[in-house]
């Protein structure tokens, strides 16, 4: 079944732009060139650091040859047995391996980028106590009229395992007086006396959390920074200094893991910094902010203290980290999910934004599997991933990065075409700079599998999936190196109204994460959300705003500039909390000549400081521009006054995201609908020729175009898991697309299959002959526990039908395949559907090969079967995707092999 789509009143024939043959539509002039930063680059995980100059360079080669452009070192936990070369981490023997990794690198056209600290999150040896993940500790005393209180004020020592330094102490009287008794401390001894009323006694502590970095590698060990202290910043990049002389501009960035500091929500001189940014003395209204209680002024309190946790995140550690890098001629690369913050701005701190994805997605592309017992649930909310690429378009920085694949499926269960989807929705959603995670250091002589990282998926060399990998790794590179070209081409912006969850109560939580994992608790529902999710489903482009970016936004004809780009129209969704500063600004952008939207308008200012007083000025200011700061009623149409025309093609189904060169466009299109989408697809940009490129196999040439008013309609098919890029130009610059049709219908290949086991373990089996295709662990027990690569072969006589290419499907692939005809390499399959064009066929006899690599999960299977040991590593060792214990002798055998069924179909050009 197939989706028409017709734009205009006629009807498309059956239009075709599968795979072509290696021969035809190439051209190396369109494509941009194939940089190391338009690969995927890989997280580089060094277990224990025992790694040496031969196996580290041997690791590097085969990164270059498979098609990853880079690596991110990662150290960790080592492997057991192996102690002795452990290397502690920033010793001269360290320093000597990164500088030998960062040589052999640069030689093979490789870049290095390195975590500054192991594991996660950033702390280590030089983190002293004062410098150490911080908490607010609180102590309260009930204190009777005249009564004296004289006693040591402490925290509670089965509570704190390190000592809390107690920063002050109040007393709050039942008739609601305040006194500061802070100056009556003779060390940690109060002696008062309640004289006027009873009291309740606040004692505020800087706790210390006790976090240790997780997963660290030897000579990392220590405490977690606190991450809301220029000066505890300071003392702890005092090693790298040292370390990192000479090399400057050598590594190519300095990268920050999601945010994973447990329960800091404090730091010893916040009081200060509250009082200095939120304007008055946080001390009086302990009570309020640390009642569970949902009240107005206990949420304006909390709202303030989680705004300065924010402030401080942001000025006392992410900016001045990206300042110290940058002095060295390094880029900083940030996962700011998982902050206790403002998303945009921290993730706009660093050069490169970078999201992450966890889990496994579900898609609707016949033939894709996602067996429930293999995948853990995934994330990838494309709301949720836009906060990391809009940070990057807004504040002008070229890459987004995302940490990709993470457990995506179990350990040696994914295969490569269930990686091509997720992908696709991180590039469709900003990301264009690919990081895999990850990829293990592992010897050559350690025993099969290798050295392996607790969680899924392990990309290198051990893993059977290897052998096609670059077939993977080009696709994203060829998408990437388009994706990297130009400017993002997003026109609308849409405001994040982040004190709405501030504002709330959140069970009396201080410290709140906007993570990843806990969508539904700060992003799904909220009215930010379903803008959005319209925007994207009608058409729209759109990139996200924080009120410090409205604060930089100047207007120039009519259109909004913010430092990375231009935007046509400002969206403002519907949210109670505004603050003032950020309504004054947006008035004025309208009244000189932006497009400001607004489709709800605040109710209130945020926080405690005056605000009755503001609310009167939010009042006042709204109803003295009431003219201008009416709600829309139909948002569409109020983007269409702006001049923002929506993109039609989300009508077909297609997902998409574009770019633009110079007033060009470049479209990523996306079918992840179960139907092959075909016909004139419209572009939003008027009187234009149209170049299709095929990043599966750089196929290029141009589109027929029918031009209507001020839109493009671009003749395509888009069968169901395949994507296109459509660039538009003013004269065709290519010879035409080829768009074929089948001319009958598939005929299936039969015949006996040779079917011989070249390269894989444990051992390779012997040869057979296969007259129906199903999986080879049918075949022996040696075919059930073998994984690698093994080739059918196939002698066929041509069909007698005319035909000017022939498609071959080869049905279910598991789980990707190269493929030769009568001798002639033709290409690979590695994603769904596992088609490709063979070009023609010779009269009489044929012979076609197909060469399968199955999954690593059979072996596996088999060793613990026979109770052979391989998870030998310290800390977590193994888990599985749900993180128990790891046990492959629970599994079943994993489909292998090709299981056909296998035709080809003779296919007429209609390009003629």
């Amino acid at each position: 079944m197939k989706i028409k789509f017709n734009y205009l009143p006629f009807v498309v024939g059956m239009l075709s732009v599968i795979n072509v043959s290696a021969q035809e539509n190439k051209s190396g002039s369109v494509w941009p060139e194939t940089k190391n930063v338009s690969k995927p680059w890989a997280r580089w995980w060094w277990m224990g650091n025992a790694v040496d100059k031969p196996n580290i360079k041997s690791s590097l080669i085969d990164f270059e040859k498979v098609g990853i452009g880079g690596v991110e070192i990662t150290p960790i936990y080592g492997v057991k047995g192996q102690e002795n070369n452990f290397i502690d981490y920033l010793s001269p023997k360290y320093m000597e391996m990164l500088g030998y990794t960062v040589k052999i690198a640069d030689s093979l056209g490789l870049q290095v980028d390195m975590v500054l600290g192991t594991g996660w999150p950033y702390g280590g040896p030089q983190v002293t106590l004062p410098h150490a993940a911080t908490k607010l500790v609180v102590e309260k005393y009930e204190v009777k009229k005249n009564e004296q209180f004289n006693k040591e004020i402490k925290a509670d020592p089965a509570k704190e395992k390190v000592p809390a330094q107690l920063l002050s102490v109040s007393a709050y009287g039942a008739d609601g007086s305040y006194t500061d008794l802070t100056s009556l401390l003779k060390g940690n001894v109060l002696n008062w006396k309640a004289k006027k009323a009873d009291y309740t006694l606040y004692a505020v502590f800087a706790g210390k959390t006790g976090q240790q970095v997780k997963r660290a590698a030897p000579g990392g060990k220590g405490y977690t920074l606190d991450h809301y202290s220029e000066e505890a910043l300071n003392a702890y990049v005092v090693p790298f200094d040292k370390a990192l002389v000479g090399f400057e501009g050598k590594l190519r960035a300095i990268f920050n893991d999601s945010y994973e500091v447990y329960g800091t929500d404090f730091t010893p001189l916040f009081l200060q910094e509250f009082e200095k940014r939120r304007g008055y003395d946080l001390k009086k209204y302990l009570p309020q902010l640390l009642s569970k209680e949902d009240s107005e002024m206990g949420n304006r309190v909390k709202s303030d203290y989680r705004e300065t946790i924010s402030d401080l995140l942001l000025h006392k550690f992410d900016l001045p980290w990206t300042k110290w890098a940058n002095a060295k001629n390094y880029k900083t690369k940030l996962q700011a999910h998982g902050s206790p913050g403002n998303l945009i701005d921290l993730y706009a701190s660093s050069d490169i934004p970078e999201c992450e994805t966890f889990g496994s997605m579900p898609y609707d592309i016949p033939g894709f599997r996602r067996e429930k017992e293999d995948i853990r649930e995934g994330d990838a909310d494309p709301v949720m991933l836009k906060f990391s690429s809009s940070a990057a378009h807004i504040s002008g920085k070229p890459l987004t990065s995302s940490e990709s694949f993470t457990w995506l499926r179990d350990h040696f269960k994914t295969a490569l075409s269930q990686c091509k989807p997720e992908v696709e929705d991180l590039m469709l959603n900003g990301i264009n700079h690919v990081f895999l995670h990850g990829s293990t250091y592992s010897p050559k002589e350690a025993q099969w599998p290798g050295w392996k990282f607790y969680a899924s998926v392990n990309f290198n060399a051990t893993n059977s999936i290897w052998e096609d990998a670059s077939g993977l790794f080009n696709y994203i590179a060829n998408c990437q190196s388009m994706l990297q070209a130009g400017k993002p081409d997003n026109e609308t912006l849409l405001y994040y109204p982040i004190y709405d969850t501030w504002a709330k109560s959140l069970e009396g939580n201080l410290f709140f994460q906007f993570k990843i994992h806990s969508l539904k608790e700060w992003l799904h529902g909220t009215s930010f959300y379903e803008t959005t999710k319209k925007l994207m489903a009608n058409g729209y482009g759109v990139d996200f705003i924080s009120d410090a970016f409205i604060a930089q936004a100047k207007v120039e004809n009519g259109i909004l500039v913010l430092p990375g780009g231009k935007y046509k129209s400002l969206v403002v969704p519907n949210c109670d909390k505004m603050p003032l500063a950020t309504l004054e600004k947006l008035i004025e952008l309208k009244k000189s000549g932006a497009s400001i939207i607004f489709e709800g308008l605040p109710e209130s200012v945020p926080g405690l400081k005056d605000y009755e007083v503001q609310n009167t000025k939010l009042t006042t200011l709204l109803s003295d521009n009431k003219s201008i700061v009416t709600p829309v009623n139909d948002l569409f149409k109020a983007l269409q006054s702006a001049n923002i025309q929506s993109e039609d093609l989300v009508k077909t189904g297609l997902k998409f995201i574009k770019r633009d060169i110079n007033g060009e466009k470049i479209y990523y299109l996306v079918n992840h609908t179960p139907k092959t989408i075909e016909g004139f697809i419209p572009l939003a940009i008027a009187n234009k020729e149209v170049l299709i490129l095929d990043p599966l196999n750089r196929n290029v040439g141009n589109a027929i175009v029918k031009k209507e008013g001020q839109t493009t309609l671009v003749k395509l098919r888009i069968e169901s898991g395949k994507s296109l890029i459509l660039k538009t130009e003013s004269t065709a610059s290519e010879k035409p697309w080829n768009y074929y049709q089948n001319a009958s219908e598939p005929i299936v290949l039969k015949g006996d299959w040779k079917l011989t086991f070249e390269k894989g373990g444990p051992t390779l089996p012997a040869p057979a002959k296969v007259s129906s295709l199903e999986s080879w662990t049918k075949i022996s027990p040696e075919t059930e526990a073998f994984s690698g690569t093994a080739l059918y072969t196939l002698q066929f006589d041509a069909p007698k039908v005319a035909a000017d290419n022939w498609q071959l499907n080869l049905g279910d692939v598991r789980e990707s395949a190269k493929i030769w005809l009568n001798g002639a390499y033709i290409g690979d399959a590695w994603s769904v559907p596992f088609t490709i064009n063979l070009g023609k066929l010779k009269k009489g006899k044929n012979e076609l090969k197909v060469q399968v690599t199955n999954l690593s999960a059979n072996r596996v299977i088999d060793m613990e079967k026979k109770g052979q040991e391989w998870k030998i590593f310290y800390e977590i060792n193994m888990v599985d995707k749900d993180y128990n214990k790891f046990d492959a002798t629970k599994w079943k055998p994993m489909p292998s092999g090709l299981l056909g069924p296998v035709t080809i179909t003779p296919l007429k050009n209609e390009t003629k």
